[in-house]
């Protein structure tokens, strides 16, 4: 996978950069898999009431939504990858899985995120069986899995599903095991323990080079449903606590937001969430926190 420049023939040209698709299969002849398609609804930000609850959404161009099998259930079946595709709701690649016929199951194909280096005619499974090994693409738990390995989409409770590393290019390193718990070092540096018997994906996330792609205009960001930002200095004082005063000014207090929550310095995690006390080390905070 690498990423694609084009000539300087315009302002948002020059500084524009895309993905060259090289790591996906035929992206302009295969269609995707019909049958794990759903509509996305567009909301523009709003809630069932109507009002604006995410500031500057709206717009974007038309997705549908492709069903991803987070839970990889099917033990002990071989799979084999049809093709790798770009998912536009998502910045890693996604593959597409044949199963062999089976009475349990009515879908033979399904939708997982595609490990980097996973490529059409790959075979995957998963499972508990000692006769699955630790390859890219399998899916296994965690005491099954060697100390020091790379993990992806890993799940937070035994059959849940993966929620843990499933953004392109992000991994997480088992690092010890203990009784029933693991230890993960996560992307951002904090370390984590989970239960031995959640499952994850070997390997990491697809698409790494998506970090390093610019989007070069703001009419691209209106392409994703994002609309302009506007700072809270440069509206009207009943519209922002910080506007108003002739000419620019520096917001008077301190920043925050429309309706007066402070914006920088505070800690965001509630103190009482669930899930804490599975944190043993905290991300580094600061301009030195290490990066995804």
């Amino acid at each position: 996978m690498g990423i694609k420049q084009y000539k300087p023939t315009s302002a948002g040209r020059r500084a524009g950069m895309v993905s060259d698709f090289a790591d996906c299969t035929h992206p302009r002849e295969n269609r995707p898999e019909k049958s794990l398609l759903s509509p996305l609804k567009k909301t523009g930000g709003r809630n069932h009431h109507g009002i604006t609850t995410s500031r500057f959404r709206g717009g974007g161009h038309k997705r549908m939504y492709r069903k991803i099998d987070f839970k990889r259930k099917r033990d002990g079946v071989e799979a084999i990858v049809l093709r790798v595709e770009y998912d536009p709701c998502r910045s890693a690649r996604i593959a597409l899985l044949q199963y062999p016929p089976d009475e349990k199951y009515d879908n033979t194909k399904s939708y997982i995120l595609a490990p980097n280096g996973l490529k059409a005619g790959d075979k995957v499974v998963s499972g508990e069986s000692d006769a699955i090994e630790p390859r890219v693409g399998n899916c296994m738990p965690l005491w099954k899995i060697p100390t020091g390995m790379a993990v992806h989409n890993v799940e937070m409770m035994p059959g849940k599903g993966g929620q843990i590393c499933r953004s392109a290019g992000c991994s997480a390193t088992l690092s010890a095991r203990e009784k029933d718990w693991a230890q993960l070092t996560m992307p951002s540096g904090e370390i984590r323990r989970v239960s031995s018997k959640c499952r994850a994906t070997i390997g990491s996330v697809s698409n790494p080079e998506h970090m390093n792609i610019s989007i070069g205009k703001a009419g691209r960001m209106r392409w994703k449903g994002r609309k302009p930002h506007n700072r809270g200095t440069s509206q009207n004082p009943v519209d922002h606590p910080m506007g108003g005063g002739e000419g620019r000014t520096a917001g008077g207090r301190d920043p925050c937001s429309p309706r007066g929550v402070l914006a920088k310095g505070g800690k965001t995690r509630k103190k009482r969430k669930p899930g804490n006390s599975a944190i043993l080390r905290r991300r580094p905070s600061g301009p030195f926190q290490k990066s995804t």
